[in-house]
Protein backbone atom coordinates (compact mmCIF):
# COMPACT_ATOMS: atom_id res chain seq x y z
CA UNK A 1 0.00 0.00 0.00
CA UNK A 2 1.28 3.48 -0.80
CA UNK A 3 2.08 5.86 2.01
CA UNK A 4 -0.63 8.10 3.35
CA UNK A 5 0.43 11.75 3.23
CA UNK A 6 -1.84 14.55 4.38
CA UNK A 7 -1.27 18.24 4.90
CA UNK A 8 -1.55 19.78 8.36
CA UNK A 9 -3.77 22.73 8.96
CA UNK A 10 -0.76 24.89 9.71
CA UNK A 11 0.50 24.34 6.14
CA UNK A 12 3.17 21.77 6.95
CA UNK A 13 3.20 18.15 5.86
CA UNK A 14 2.46 15.51 8.44
CA UNK A 15 4.29 12.22 8.66
CA UNK A 16 3.87 9.60 5.98
CA UNK A 17 2.18 6.44 7.27
CA UNK A 18 1.83 2.97 5.72
CA UNK A 19 1.72 -0.72 6.58
CA UNK A 20 5.23 -2.07 7.15
CA UNK A 21 6.81 -5.51 7.06
CA UNK A 22 7.54 -7.45 10.23
CA UNK A 23 11.25 -7.16 9.40
CA UNK A 24 11.15 -3.36 9.22
CA UNK A 25 9.01 -3.25 12.37
CA UNK A 26 11.48 -5.45 14.27
CA UNK A 27 14.43 -3.37 13.12
CA UNK A 28 12.82 -0.22 14.48
CA UNK A 29 12.03 -1.85 17.84
CA UNK A 30 15.65 -3.07 18.08
CA UNK A 31 16.86 0.52 17.67
CA UNK A 32 15.05 1.57 20.84
CA UNK A 33 17.32 -0.22 23.28
CA UNK A 34 17.05 1.96 26.40
CA UNK A 35 14.49 0.96 29.03
CA UNK A 36 12.73 4.29 28.68
CA UNK A 37 12.39 3.82 24.92
CA UNK A 38 11.93 0.05 24.65
CA UNK A 39 8.42 -1.07 23.70
CA UNK A 40 6.23 -3.32 25.79
CA UNK A 41 5.72 -6.89 24.64
CA UNK A 42 2.12 -6.08 23.68
CA UNK A 43 3.44 -4.01 20.77
CA UNK A 44 5.62 -6.80 19.37
CA UNK A 45 4.36 -8.30 16.07
CA UNK A 46 4.06 -11.72 17.73
CA UNK A 47 1.26 -10.45 19.97
CA UNK A 48 -1.07 -10.44 16.96
CA UNK A 49 -0.86 -14.25 16.88
CA UNK A 50 -1.81 -14.43 20.56
CA UNK A 51 -5.06 -12.44 20.22
CA UNK A 52 -7.56 -14.84 18.74
CA UNK A 53 -10.57 -13.16 17.08
CA UNK A 54 -8.76 -9.94 16.19
CA UNK A 55 -7.39 -8.75 12.85
CA UNK A 56 -3.98 -7.12 13.00
CA UNK A 57 -1.94 -4.63 11.03
CA UNK A 58 1.63 -3.37 11.46
CA UNK A 59 1.96 0.35 10.74
CA UNK A 60 4.94 2.67 10.55
CA UNK A 61 5.48 6.37 9.95
CA UNK A 62 8.23 8.93 9.52
CA UNK A 63 9.02 12.49 8.43
CA UNK A 64 8.25 13.36 4.79
CA UNK A 65 11.26 15.67 4.40
CA UNK A 66 14.58 16.43 6.03
CA UNK A 67 17.48 14.21 7.14
CA UNK A 68 15.20 11.43 8.37
CA UNK A 69 12.91 11.35 5.34
CA UNK A 70 11.88 7.81 4.52
CA UNK A 71 13.03 6.40 7.86
CA UNK A 72 10.70 5.10 10.53
CA UNK A 73 10.13 7.32 13.55
CA UNK A 74 7.22 5.36 15.04
CA UNK A 75 5.33 2.07 14.71
CA UNK A 76 2.12 0.50 15.95
CA UNK A 77 0.58 -2.93 16.21
CA UNK A 78 -3.13 -2.31 15.63
CA UNK A 79 -5.67 -4.94 16.66
CA UNK A 80 -9.10 -4.70 15.03
CA UNK A 81 -12.20 -6.26 16.60
CA UNK A 82 -15.34 -6.37 14.47
CA UNK A 83 -18.52 -5.12 16.10
CA UNK A 84 -21.13 -7.90 15.78
CA UNK A 85 -23.52 -7.44 12.88
CA UNK A 86 -21.55 -4.63 11.23
CA UNK A 87 -18.52 -4.06 9.00
CA UNK A 88 -17.08 -1.64 11.54
CA UNK A 89 -14.11 -2.25 13.83
CA UNK A 90 -12.84 -1.21 17.24
CA UNK A 91 -9.11 -0.39 16.86
CA UNK A 92 -6.92 -1.24 19.84
CA UNK A 93 -3.22 -0.42 20.26
CA UNK A 94 -2.28 -2.20 23.52
CA UNK A 95 0.39 -0.18 25.34
CA UNK A 96 1.05 1.60 22.07
CA UNK A 97 1.78 3.12 19.71
CA UNK A 98 5.58 3.09 19.94
CA UNK A 99 6.02 6.78 19.26
CA UNK A 100 7.88 9.93 20.22
CA UNK A 101 5.57 11.02 23.01
CA UNK A 102 7.88 13.95 23.80
CA UNK A 103 6.91 15.55 20.47
CA UNK A 104 4.84 18.60 21.49
CA UNK A 105 2.76 18.30 18.31
CA UNK A 106 1.28 14.83 18.37
CA UNK A 107 -0.80 15.64 15.31
CA UNK A 108 2.22 15.13 13.04
CA UNK A 109 1.78 11.36 13.38
CA UNK A 110 -1.49 10.97 15.27
CA UNK A 111 -3.68 12.54 12.57
CA UNK A 112 -2.38 10.25 9.77
CA UNK A 113 -2.81 7.27 12.10
CA UNK A 114 -6.46 8.10 12.80
CA UNK A 115 -7.10 8.82 9.12
CA UNK A 116 -5.72 5.40 8.18
CA UNK A 117 -7.76 3.59 10.83
CA UNK A 118 -10.86 5.34 9.57
CA UNK A 119 -10.23 3.93 6.07
CA UNK A 120 -10.07 0.44 7.61
CA UNK A 121 -13.59 0.90 8.99
CA UNK A 122 -12.67 1.75 12.57
CA UNK A 123 -15.37 3.60 14.51
CA UNK A 124 -13.25 4.15 17.64
CA UNK A 125 -9.64 3.86 18.77
CA UNK A 126 -8.05 2.94 22.09
CA UNK A 127 -4.36 3.60 22.79
CA UNK A 128 -1.98 3.11 25.72
CA UNK A 129 0.61 5.90 25.86
CA UNK A 130 3.94 4.77 27.32
CA UNK A 131 4.93 7.74 29.56
CA UNK A 132 4.35 7.29 33.27
CA UNK A 133 2.18 9.59 35.36
CA UNK A 134 3.32 9.11 38.98
CA UNK A 135 5.67 6.91 41.02
CA UNK A 136 5.77 5.88 44.69
CA UNK A 137 8.60 4.04 46.42
CA UNK A 138 7.94 1.03 48.60
CA UNK A 139 8.95 2.70 51.87
CA UNK A 140 6.45 5.55 51.43
CA UNK A 141 3.61 3.15 50.64
CA UNK A 142 4.33 0.83 53.54
CA UNK A 143 4.13 3.82 55.89
CA UNK A 144 0.85 5.01 54.35
CA UNK A 145 -1.27 1.87 54.65
CA UNK A 146 -4.51 2.09 56.59
CA UNK A 147 -8.30 1.68 56.44
CA UNK A 148 -9.79 3.28 53.34
CA UNK A 149 -6.41 4.46 52.08
CA UNK A 150 -5.51 4.47 48.37
CA UNK A 151 -2.45 5.30 46.32
CA UNK A 152 -3.92 8.66 45.36
CA UNK A 153 -3.90 9.63 49.06
CA UNK A 154 -0.10 9.41 49.28
CA UNK A 155 1.55 12.72 48.51
CA UNK A 156 5.12 11.40 48.71
CA UNK A 157 5.43 10.59 45.03
CA UNK A 158 7.23 11.71 41.88
CA UNK A 159 5.16 13.16 39.07
CA UNK A 160 6.43 12.63 35.52
CA UNK A 161 6.22 15.95 33.63
CA UNK A 162 6.12 14.21 30.24
CA UNK A 163 3.16 12.08 31.31
CA UNK A 164 1.33 15.18 32.54
CA UNK A 165 1.99 16.95 29.23
CA UNK A 166 0.85 13.99 27.13
CA UNK A 167 -2.39 13.69 29.12
CA UNK A 168 -3.12 17.38 28.59
CA UNK A 169 -2.42 17.12 24.85
CA UNK A 170 -4.70 14.12 24.44
CA UNK A 171 -7.54 15.77 26.36
CA UNK A 172 -7.18 18.88 24.20
CA UNK A 173 -7.72 16.67 21.15
CA UNK A 174 -10.89 15.09 22.52
CA UNK A 175 -9.46 11.84 23.87
CA UNK A 176 -11.04 10.37 27.01
CA UNK A 177 -9.18 8.44 29.67
CA UNK A 178 -10.88 5.07 30.13
CA UNK A 179 -12.67 4.41 33.38
CA UNK A 180 -14.03 6.64 36.09
CA UNK A 181 -12.12 5.15 39.04
CA UNK A 182 -8.51 4.35 39.85
CA UNK A 183 -8.58 0.86 38.33
CA UNK A 184 -11.68 0.86 36.13
CA UNK A 185 -11.94 0.78 32.37
CA UNK A 186 -8.43 -0.24 31.34
CA UNK A 187 -7.75 -3.55 29.63
CA UNK A 188 -4.12 -3.33 30.83
CA UNK A 189 -3.10 -2.54 34.42
CA UNK A 190 -2.98 1.16 35.21
CA UNK A 191 -0.73 0.59 38.23
CA UNK A 192 2.33 -1.61 37.82
CA UNK A 193 5.17 -2.56 40.12
CA UNK A 194 8.75 -2.16 38.90
CA UNK A 195 12.08 -3.12 40.43
CA UNK A 196 15.01 -1.08 39.03
CA UNK A 197 17.99 -3.23 38.04
CA UNK A 198 20.29 -0.80 36.19
CA UNK A 199 23.48 0.03 38.09
CA UNK A 200 22.75 -2.47 40.87
CA UNK A 201 24.67 -5.59 41.88
CA UNK A 202 23.15 -8.86 43.03
CA UNK A 203 24.02 -7.85 46.59
CA UNK A 204 22.15 -4.57 46.06
CA UNK A 205 19.06 -6.49 44.96
CA UNK A 206 19.29 -8.76 48.00
CA UNK A 207 19.65 -5.86 50.43
CA UNK A 208 16.68 -4.16 48.76
CA UNK A 209 14.39 -7.03 49.72
CA UNK A 210 12.39 -6.83 52.92
CA UNK A 211 13.43 -9.00 55.86
CA UNK A 212 10.37 -11.16 55.26
CA UNK A 213 11.36 -11.79 51.63
CA UNK A 214 14.95 -12.67 52.56
CA UNK A 215 13.70 -15.01 55.27
CA UNK A 216 11.27 -16.72 52.88
CA UNK A 217 13.93 -17.18 50.19
CA UNK A 218 16.29 -18.76 52.73
CA UNK A 219 13.46 -21.00 53.93
CA UNK A 220 12.81 -22.17 50.37
CA UNK A 221 16.50 -22.93 49.87
CA UNK A 222 16.79 -24.85 53.16
CA UNK A 223 13.60 -26.78 52.34
CA UNK A 224 15.11 -27.98 49.08
CA UNK A 225 12.94 -25.99 46.64
CA UNK A 226 14.50 -26.23 43.18
CA UNK A 227 13.87 -23.58 40.51
CA UNK A 228 14.19 -24.57 36.84
CA UNK A 229 13.10 -23.24 33.46
CA UNK A 230 10.47 -25.45 31.86
CA UNK A 231 8.95 -25.52 28.42
CA UNK A 232 5.74 -26.00 26.47
CA UNK A 233 5.28 -29.48 27.95
CA UNK A 234 4.74 -27.95 31.41
CA UNK A 235 2.13 -25.39 30.32
CA UNK A 236 -0.81 -27.68 31.25
CA UNK A 237 0.59 -27.97 34.79
CA UNK A 238 1.06 -24.19 34.93
CA UNK A 239 -2.55 -23.75 33.83
CA UNK A 240 -3.81 -26.23 36.44
CA UNK A 241 -2.04 -24.28 39.15
CA UNK A 242 -3.38 -21.01 37.72
CA UNK A 243 -6.97 -22.22 38.10
CA UNK A 244 -6.21 -23.14 41.73
CA UNK A 245 -4.73 -19.67 42.28
CA UNK A 246 -7.74 -17.94 40.75
CA UNK A 247 -10.10 -19.87 43.01
CA UNK A 248 -8.02 -19.19 46.11
CA UNK A 249 -7.43 -15.49 45.50
CA UNK A 250 -10.86 -14.63 44.10
CA UNK A 251 -10.06 -13.48 40.56
CA UNK A 252 -10.60 -14.83 37.06
CA UNK A 253 -8.34 -13.98 34.13
CA UNK A 254 -10.68 -15.71 31.70
CA UNK A 255 -7.88 -17.23 29.63
CA UNK A 256 -7.66 -20.77 28.35
CA UNK A 257 -4.75 -23.18 28.17
CA UNK A 258 -4.80 -22.65 24.40
CA UNK A 259 -4.19 -18.93 24.98
CA UNK A 260 -0.97 -19.58 26.89
CA UNK A 261 0.12 -22.21 24.36
CA UNK A 262 -0.34 -19.68 21.53
CA UNK A 263 1.51 -17.05 23.52
CA UNK A 264 4.44 -19.32 24.30
CA UNK A 265 4.74 -20.51 20.69
CA UNK A 266 4.34 -17.06 19.09
CA UNK A 267 6.69 -15.12 21.36
CA UNK A 268 9.44 -17.72 21.22
CA UNK A 269 9.11 -18.09 17.45
CA UNK A 270 9.73 -14.35 17.21
CA UNK A 271 12.79 -14.57 19.46
CA UNK A 272 13.96 -17.72 21.25
CA UNK A 273 13.71 -17.27 25.01
CA UNK A 274 11.38 -14.28 24.78
CA UNK A 275 8.88 -16.10 27.01
CA UNK A 276 10.07 -18.44 29.74
CA UNK A 277 8.19 -20.66 32.14
CA UNK A 278 9.84 -20.90 35.56
CA UNK A 279 9.00 -23.85 37.81
CA UNK A 280 9.51 -24.38 41.55
CA UNK A 281 9.68 -28.03 42.60
CA UNK A 282 9.69 -29.50 46.07
CA UNK A 283 10.30 -33.23 46.49
CA UNK A 284 9.68 -33.62 42.77
CA UNK A 285 6.30 -31.85 42.71
CA UNK A 286 5.73 -28.55 40.91
CA UNK A 287 4.33 -26.19 43.54
CA UNK A 288 4.53 -22.90 41.62
CA UNK A 289 4.99 -21.72 38.03
CA UNK A 290 5.56 -18.16 36.77
CA UNK A 291 5.95 -16.76 33.26
CA UNK A 292 8.59 -14.19 32.28
CA UNK A 293 8.81 -12.13 29.07
CA UNK A 294 11.86 -10.23 27.80
CA UNK A 295 12.04 -7.45 25.20
CA UNK A 296 15.34 -5.63 24.93
CA UNK A 297 16.37 -4.41 28.37
CA UNK A 298 12.94 -4.82 29.91
CA UNK A 299 11.70 -7.96 31.63
CA UNK A 300 8.18 -8.69 32.84
CA UNK A 301 6.85 -11.18 35.34
CA UNK A 302 3.55 -11.77 33.63
CA UNK A 303 1.52 -14.47 35.38
CA UNK A 304 2.04 -16.49 38.54
CA UNK A 305 0.39 -19.66 39.78
CA UNK A 306 0.87 -21.78 42.89
CA UNK A 307 -0.59 -24.76 44.72
CA UNK A 308 -2.63 -24.56 47.91
CA UNK A 309 -0.43 -26.96 49.86
CA UNK A 310 3.17 -26.76 51.14
CA UNK A 311 3.01 -22.99 50.97
CA UNK A 312 5.29 -22.88 54.01
CA UNK A 313 8.30 -23.76 51.79
CA UNK A 314 7.76 -20.44 49.92
CA UNK A 315 8.11 -21.58 46.29
CA UNK A 316 6.87 -18.27 44.83
CA UNK A 317 9.51 -16.24 46.66
CA UNK A 318 12.19 -18.60 45.37
CA UNK A 319 10.86 -18.26 41.82
CA UNK A 320 10.77 -14.49 41.88
CA UNK A 321 14.26 -14.20 43.29
CA UNK A 322 15.68 -16.45 40.56
CA UNK A 323 13.75 -14.61 37.86
CA UNK A 324 15.04 -11.28 39.15
CA UNK A 325 18.61 -12.56 39.17
CA UNK A 326 18.24 -13.94 35.64
CA UNK A 327 16.81 -10.65 34.40
CA UNK A 328 19.75 -8.83 35.98
CA UNK A 329 22.23 -11.25 34.37
CA UNK A 330 20.64 -10.62 30.95
CA UNK A 331 21.31 -6.90 31.29
CA UNK A 332 17.73 -5.84 31.99
CA UNK A 333 17.29 -2.35 33.39
CA UNK A 334 13.81 -2.90 34.78
CA UNK A 335 12.05 -5.93 36.26
CA UNK A 336 8.34 -5.24 35.83
CA UNK A 337 6.01 -7.26 38.06
CA UNK A 338 2.92 -5.96 36.21
CA UNK A 339 -0.33 -4.96 37.85
CA UNK A 340 -1.11 -4.02 41.43
CA UNK A 341 -4.33 -2.66 42.96
CA UNK A 342 -4.70 0.97 44.04
CA UNK A 343 -5.81 0.10 47.57
CA UNK A 344 -3.58 0.58 50.62
CA UNK A 345 -6.22 -0.85 52.94
CA UNK A 346 -4.97 -4.08 54.60
CA UNK A 347 -8.60 -5.04 55.12
CA UNK A 348 -9.21 -5.38 51.39
CA UNK A 349 -8.49 -8.76 49.85
CA UNK A 350 -6.61 -7.36 46.87
CA UNK A 351 -4.09 -5.54 49.09
CA UNK A 352 -2.26 -8.82 49.64
CA UNK A 353 -0.86 -8.72 46.10
CA UNK A 354 0.54 -5.22 46.57
CA UNK A 355 1.95 -6.10 49.98
CA UNK A 356 3.76 -9.11 48.49
CA UNK A 357 5.33 -7.07 45.69
CA UNK A 358 6.30 -4.21 48.03
CA UNK A 359 8.65 -6.68 49.69
CA UNK A 360 10.96 -6.55 46.66
CA UNK A 361 11.74 -2.90 47.41
CA UNK A 362 10.64 -1.54 44.04
CA UNK A 363 8.22 1.20 43.04
CA UNK A 364 4.58 1.49 42.08
CA UNK A 365 4.24 3.28 38.75
CA UNK A 366 0.96 4.77 37.64
CA UNK A 367 0.82 4.69 33.87
CA UNK A 368 -1.24 7.14 31.85
CA UNK A 369 -3.76 4.36 31.44
CA UNK A 370 -5.71 3.77 28.26
CA UNK A 371 -7.38 6.49 26.19
CA UNK A 372 -10.23 6.30 23.69
CA UNK A 373 -11.79 8.46 21.03
CA UNK A 374 -14.63 7.83 18.59
CA UNK A 375 -13.75 8.71 15.01
CA UNK A 376 -15.61 11.49 13.23
CA UNK A 377 -19.22 10.94 12.28
CA UNK A 378 -22.53 10.70 14.13
CA UNK A 379 -22.90 7.02 13.24
CA UNK A 380 -19.46 6.23 14.66
CA UNK A 381 -20.29 8.02 17.92
CA UNK A 382 -23.51 6.01 18.25
CA UNK A 383 -21.70 2.77 17.45
CA UNK A 384 -19.01 3.66 19.98
CA UNK A 385 -21.62 4.04 22.74
CA UNK A 386 -23.21 0.74 21.72
CA UNK A 387 -19.81 -0.95 21.77
CA UNK A 388 -19.13 0.33 25.28
CA UNK A 389 -22.39 -1.23 26.47
CA UNK A 390 -21.49 -4.46 24.65
CA UNK A 391 -18.14 -4.62 26.45
CA UNK A 392 -19.79 -3.87 29.81
CA UNK A 393 -22.17 -6.82 29.34
CA UNK A 394 -19.24 -9.12 28.49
Amino acid sequence: MSALLVTAGRGQQEAWLRPVSAEAYHAFLASRTGSALAPGFLQCPSWAAVKDGWRAQLLGWGPPTGPGAGLLSGVALVLLRQFPGTRKYFAYLPEGPVADWADPDLDDWLSPLLSHLRTLGAFAVRIGPSPAHRRWNAAALKAATGPGRRLSDVLDCAVDPLGTAVAERLRARGWRRCGDGDDDGDAQPRYVFQVPLAGRTGDDLWSGLSQEWRRNIRRAQKSGVQVTVGGAAELPEFYRLLRITEERDGFRLGRSLAYYERQYAALNAEEPGRMRLYLARHEGEILAAHTMITVGRRVWYQTGASADHRREVRPSNALQWQMMLDAHARGAEVYDMRGVPSTLDPGERSFGLLRWKLGTGGKVVETLGEWETPLNGTANHALYRAFQMYLARR
